[in-house]
This record gives C-alpha cells, structure tokens and sequence, in this order.
C-alpha cells in the first residue's frame, strides 16, 4: 500500500470506530429506558463527547487527505466518509435524547402495558448497520435495498403514538411518561432516517449517482402555504 492508501484506510477505521460507539450509545440508552436504569443513562451522556471527538478527528483527517487525493474515487470515499460521520454524530445525539427520557422515566413506575420500543430500536438499528456494512463492502445493491425498509419504521413509530395518545386520553396520569415515551420512538425513527442516508451516500460511493431526492413525488415538492409551484 502507498502512504495514501494507508492514511484512507486509516480514515475508514476511524469512521467504523466512531460507528461502533454510536450503536453502543443507541443500545445503551434503549436498556437504560426498558431496565429503568438512571445510571447507564448517564453514562450514555457522557459517552456522547467521544463521538463528538470522533467526528472532529474524521473531518480534519478527511480534509487533509482531501489535497492528496489523486483519483474521482478517492475523493467521493472521503466526501463520503465525512458526510457518514455526520449523520453518526446526530445518531449520538439522539441516544443522548433518548439516555434523558430514560433518566425521567426511571422517576416514575412504569406503564401497564408494553411499548414496543425494543422493537423498534432493533429495527433501526438493523437499518445501521446494515447500511454500514455497505460502506465496507461498497455494496451498492445492498443499499439500495435498505432504503425502503425505512417504511418499517415509520410504521412501527406511529402505531407506538397512536398506542401512547390513546393511553393519555384513558389516563391523565400517565401523559407525562407517555410524551418521554413518544420522544424516545421519535428518535429511534430519526436514527433510521440516519441509516437510510448513510445508505445514500453508499450509492453515490459506488455508483456516483445522488439518489438522495429521487424518492420524491411531486406533492413532496409542493408548497404548503397554498401558493402555486414555481
């Protein structure tokens, strides 16, 4: 390997290191919410500065090597690399949310009914490390595939809202817990938001192809205050 080679794959560790403390914290704070846990929630807190490091040393480094790039490849794998290292920063962010919520409802007693949070936490976290696995293998098909299944959780997301709105309308008593509740879906939906763009950016790895509004219909495009489109 030329020095080049090395500092790139040295830049791709680093972004997989940074990944796996991001699924940790993820995984930290959903036990932290199901097992009541008050101080692992804090400890997910605290993990949060590393990733925040993690994501400062893959930019500096990515901002170098980008001068030295001498192939189109290189230079998409490094843009890539430091978009990837952004959507894990706000995958953080969101365990540190959810580490919070936690810490609340570790105050109160519990529902008496299941939230399906587990659930839903395995399934966007399926979507990460999937799309992940793509980046190694460069794997285009792979996430191409992933990004519909991103449905799965929107779906399991609302059905958890409209379970917790029905149980707030039953029994004022709880609407506190359930809001945290719906807090920590709505996060655990936004890390697979992650993911779907994390899968994104595989695509225009390997394909050099920008899928990221392909998706959109025209009433995606539309204006919402009633004015005609341009």
């Amino acid at each position: 390997m030329t020095h080049f080679e090395q500092e790139l794959s040295a830049l791709k560790n680093m972004l997989l290191t940074m990944a796996s403390h991001a699924e940790t914290a993820v995984r930290h704070a959903v036990d932290a919410v199901v097992n009541r846990d008050y101080d692992l929630a804090l400890r997910v807190r605290n993990a949060d500065a590393v990733i925040d490091r993690f994501e400062i040393e893959v930019d500096e480094t990515a901002i170098r090597l980008l001068a030295k790039a001498p192939l189109a490849g290189d230079l998409r794998l490094i843009a890539v690399t430091m978009k990837i290292s952004q959507n894990l920063e706000r995958v953080g962010d969101e365990a540190t949310k959810i580490a919070k919520r936690a810490r609340d409802l570790s105050q109160e007693p519990p529902l008496k009914f299941l939230v399906p949070i587990p659930q839903l936490a395995d399934l966007a976290l399926q979507l990460l490390h999937t799309a992940l696995d793509a980046f190694v293998n460069q794997d285009a098909t792979t996430a191409r595939a992933l990004i519909p299944r991103d449905k799965q959780v929107d779906a399991l997301n609302k059905d958890i809202h409209r379970q917790l709105a029905e149980q707030m309308i039953h029994d004022a008593d709880t609407v506190t817990r359930c809001l945290n509740l719906m807090v920590v879906a709505k996060s655990l939906e936004r890390i697979a938001d992650h993911a779907k763009n994390v899968a994104e950016e595989v695509v225009y790895l390997c394909e050099a192809e920008d899928i990221r509004h392909a998706g959109k219909t025209k009433s995606d495009l539309a204006p919402t205050d009633g004015a005609a489109p341009p």
